[in-house]
C-alpha cells in the first residue's frame, strides 16, 4: 500500500484543498452556526501563505496552511478527509508544520480553534499545546517549539 506524502500545494490543488476541507468540516458546519468559511480563499493562501498538502495516489486527503505571524507561525487550517481519520493524519501534518516553523527560525507557534470543537482541542492538548485564552466561541493555543 502507497504511504501518504506531505507536499508543497500548488494552484491545482486548489479543488482537491476545498473539498478535502469541506469533507473535513463538515460535521462541525451542520452544528456550529458560526463556524467560519473554512475553505474560502485557499487560492491566495497559496500565493501569499504556506499551503501543505497531503497526497495519496493524487488524491488530497489533508491540508495544513501556515501564516507567518509576527515572531511565530500561525497554524491556519488542519483537515483531514473523515475517510481517513484516525490514522494519525491530523498529528502527522502538525508535526510537519512545527518542523516547518522550527527551519524557518520560529521557536513558537499560535492557532485559534472553535470552543465547540473540542475533540480538535484534545488532539492538540495531546501534542503539546496549551490553551492561551478565550474570547467568544474562539480558543487560543500555542506551543514552544524546541
Amino acid at each position: 500500500m502507497t504511504e501518504p506524502t506531505i507536499r508543497k500545494a500548488i494552484p491545482e490543488d486548489v479543488p482537491q484543498i476545498v473539498a478535502c476541507i469541506d469533507a473535513a468540516y463538515e460535521i462541525y458546519s451542520r452544528s456550529i452556526a458560526d463556524l467560519p468559511p473554512v475553505s474560502a480563499g485557499l487560492d491566495e493562501d497559496i500565493i501569499t501563505n504556506q499551503v501543505w498538502v497531503l497526497d495519496l495516489n493524487g488524491s488530497t486527503i489533508g491540508v495544513l496552511v501556515l501564516v507567518v505571524g509576527d515572531g511565530f507561525m500561525k497554524l491556519a487550517n488542519l483537515a483531514v478527509h473523515p475517510d481517513h481519520g484516525g490514522k494519525g493524519l491530523g498529528r502527522a501534518l502538525i508535526e510537519h508544520g512545527e518542523r516547518e516553523a522550527l527551519q524557518q527560525g520560529f521557536s513558537e507557534m499560535r492557532l485559534n480553534t472553535h470552543a465547540d470543537m473540542t475533540a480538535t482541542q484534545r488532539l492538540y492538548q495531546r501534542l503539546g499545546w496549551i490553551e492561551t485564552g478565550r474570547k467568544g466561541a474562539t480558543v487560543m493555543m500555542n506551543k514552544v517549539l524546541t
